[in-house]
């Protein structure tokens, strides 16, 4: 592996981004299918979960633009 593409390989913020956007895709999905079923206890299922990929997808989007002090080197 060459030395660029070991960086990418390990470059957490690339991984960041990647996991961000695989995220995104799961939790559209999921509101997507809110319409397409009827049982309300699924339905719930399914905005809770899309509400708890929406608090990941934000840590990652936090991490990778520094907004939080955690986030920030020391």
């Amino acid at each position: 592996m060459d030395t660029e593409a070991q960086t990418a390989h390990s470059d957490p913020m690339a991984h960041a981004r990647h996991l961000t956007m695989r995220l995104q895709d799961i939790r559209d999905r999921f509101r997507e299918d809110l319409d397409k079923i009827e049982d309300p206890r699924a339905q719930i299922l399914f905005e809770t979960t899309a509400e708890v990929l929406g608090g990941l997808i934000k840590a990652l989007t936090d991490f990778q633009s520094k907004n939080e002090s955690a986030w920030r080197r020391q």
